[in-house]
């Protein structure tokens, strides 16, 4: 589908009043989308999504099959959302003391180029850092930080991963990825890509 086509809606999915969504984005079957939300270009929302009310999502993102994106988180461009895996937006939820005002959602941010494996569960008040891979099935209670290699429960960092998202492996504290050629610095503040992919002329 083209990048400038206008958004695709499966006839079985909701799209309440006041929501924004991009060019060539597609919403497939059984998904609702709650009023005040925006959806950026070129999404891809798998089946069986809810999103909203009033949730941000960037452009070029994928959520698979069976996300809920709750009130309270924002995902930033280029993020991946992994089959079944979960946000939860209130720490301490009760059924007979709701919390359902907008100021009781713990803000979420998982930020550009982040990936989420399937069935991880990220709980709220945090931020995924940019290109962090969380590992299907962890649990998240802490930030993330970026390029970070997460897994388990709770979630503890194992590695880290390039923009491509190819593990990174230091034997000093510059590495490049063996795949794409990025660059990599180990520092105090963690791990900064300081170069971009080899060029064609560097690969030959």
């Amino acid at each position: 589908m083209a990048a400038s086509s206008a958004p695709f809606v499966h006839e079985s999915s909701y799209i309440d009043d006041g929501v924004e969504i991009g060019e060539g984005t597609c919403i497939w079957h059984f998904c609702h989308v709650l009023s005040g939300s925006q959806i950026g270009a070129r999404c891809r929302i798998g089946q069986n999504v809810v999103i909203g009310p009033r949730v941000s999502i960037g452009n070029n993102i994928k959520i698979q099959n069976n996300v809920s994106v709750y009130e309270g988180v924002t995902l930033e461009d280029d993020v991946f959302c992994g089959p079944s895996m979960v946000f939860t937006n209130i720490n301490t939820p009760r059924s007979a003391f709701p919390r359902n005002k907008s100021e009781d959602n713990l803000p979420t941010l998982v930020k550009r180029g982040a990936s989420i494996g399937a069935n991880a569960t990220i709980i709220c008040g945090h931020t995924i850092g940019e290109y962090a891979l969380i590992g299907a099935g962890a649990v998240v209670t802490r930030d993330v930080p970026p390029f970070a290699v997460v897994v388990g429960n709770p979630a503890r960092q194992r590695g880290w991963a390039c923009e491509c998202g190819v593990v990174l492996k230091f034997a000093t504290n510059l590495t490049r990825c063996r795949e794409c050629g990025r660059a990599y610095r180990l520092g105090e503040n963690g791990c900064a890509k300081v170069a971009g992919p080899r060029t064609s002329k560097e690969a030959a």
